[in-house]
């Protein structure tokens, strides 16, 4: 599987110091629409392997980074490219408009 397990120890490696962009899916087991939204990400991760990292971050288990990028809502898509916050998805959304921002950001 392409996606990479992101916690608060490796977030600082996997993501801000990845030479990829990254997309950053922010969920928790219990939340419906995150259950909804994770098999897009995993068909974004291997439709886009080798141009760009996905991470799943559960943020039940790792509180602290969530609230550096002030989450409120799950699940919430990260877009991270050299290290800095590139775009940012909340809420259950189709593929389409998850893909446009991936075309974006490695265009």
């Amino acid at each position: 599987m392409a996606l990479v397990e992101i916690t608060d120890a490796n977030f600082s490696k996997e993501v801000l110091n990845s030479s990829l962009p990254v997309v950053v899916d922010f969920w928790a087991p219990w939340c419906g629409p995150c259950r909804a939204v994770s098999p897009i990400v995993e068909e974004l991760a291997e439709q886009y392997t080798g141009k760009i990292k996905v991470g799943k971050f559960n943020v039940d288990q790792n509180p602290i980074t969530p609230g550096r990028f002030g989450i409120r809502a799950i699940p919430t898509l990260i877009f991270f490219k050299n290290g800095q916050v590139y775009d940012q998805i909340t809420g259950a959304v189709p593929k389409s408009t998850i893909e446009e921002v991936i075309k974006r950001m490695i265009g």
